[in-house]
């Protein structure tokens, strides 16, 4: 009895550990990663970058990482007339990304990233946010600035 006893709290630890270990590696996996580009001339944004396109037009490049039940950074600028490309990183449960005005859609996915481009053909305010379930009465949402 005792050995048993022994043997369920070691495996307990181990578990413990073991959980304890992939969330912090992906965690640190998740701020490893590197954007190529040069950062955007005036960029307020700490992961915005301007980068070529492969037709040779100028790129408005964001990250934005999505996770129960925030999206960072909850404020993305643009000019009109940029073209935007939003790398959209989902760290932890089902999500996508939207923006209704732009008709701007990710999948739905678990942990993982999906990338959607378009042109900010209008200024004004516009919400992005996760259409699953409740989420973005939950606070799964964000603000696309364009300006004039």
């Amino acid at each position: 009895m005792k050995n048993t006893v022994i043997v369920l709290v070691v495996v307990a630890v181990l578990a413990a550990g073991g959980w304890y270990y992939m969330n912090m590696s992906q965690t640190s996996t998740d701020s490893a990663q590197v954007e190529i580009g040069m950062p955007a001339p005036g960029s307020e944004g700490v992961n915005e970058m301007e980068v070529v396109s492969e037709t040779g037009g100028t790129v408005k490049e964001f990250t934005v990482d999505g996770k129960n039940f925030s999206f960072t950074p909850e404020l993305v600028s643009v000019k009109k007339g940029d073209t935007v490309r939003i790398k959209f990183v989902n760290s932890q449960g089902f999500h996508d990304f939207v923006i209704d005005e732009f008709k701007v859609a990710t999948p739905q996915i678990k942990e993982g990233e999906a990338v959607v481009e378009f042109v900010a053909d209008k200024a004004g305010s516009f919400e992005y946010y996760c259409s699953v379930g409740s989420h973005r009465a939950m606070g799964m949402k964000g603000t696309l600035q364009v300006t004039e």
